[in-house]
């Protein structure tokens, strides 16, 4: 019994030594900025395992498009092809967060995306609900406000006030 105890140990320490450790890796701020398209004025930073994506909204759209348009700008990066391939390349990474804000620098909103938050199936409902907005928005509002509530029920978010009171 007492060999068999011994060959069982050293079978346990040889196979712990096998064990592969997830990659974790992260990403810098560089290449999350390279994962993301987009027209405008784009930065990034890492803060711990949270991606912080900065982008500069264009004030027109604060103007014409008042509170609704203030609300669905982190929305339209956040639920994006590039955020979906930022999380499937960087197994380490938590969540990304976007923060859009006018060229004087003053913050709109702010949305924080967590890995888990979406299945595979969410994550195509999101990417199918974003695209209409960025393509038919400006004709149907109500798609831009479908995608504020969708990204109010899977996101942590924030909105400034000075922008989004009615």
């Amino acid at each position: 019994m007492r060999r068999l105890d011994v060959a069982a140990m050293a079978a346990v320490t040889l196979l712990g030594g096998c064990v592969t450790k997830p990659n974790l890796a992260l990403p810098t701020a560089k290449e999350v900025e390279a994962h993301y398209t987009y027209g405008g004025k784009l930065t990034a930073r890492m803060n711990g395992n949270v991606a912080e994506v900065t982008v500069v909204q264009p004030t027109a759209q604060i103007t014409r498009g008042g509170v609704l348009w203030a609300k669905v700008g982190p929305y339209i990066l956040l639920f994006s092809d590039d955020t979906q391939s930022l999380f499937k390349d960087y197994p380490g990474l938590a969540a990304v967060q976007v923060k859009t804000e006018l060229g004087g620098g003053g913050e709109i909103a702010r949305a924080l995306l967590t890995r888990n938050e979406l299945s595979d199936i969410l994550w195509l409902r999101s990417l199918n609900i974003a695209a209409k907005a960025r393509r038919d928005g400006t004709k149907r509002p109500s798609l831009l406000d479908d995608l504020v509530r969708w990204g109010e029920e899977h996101t942590q978010y924030q909105y400034n006030k000075k922008y989004t009171s009615t």
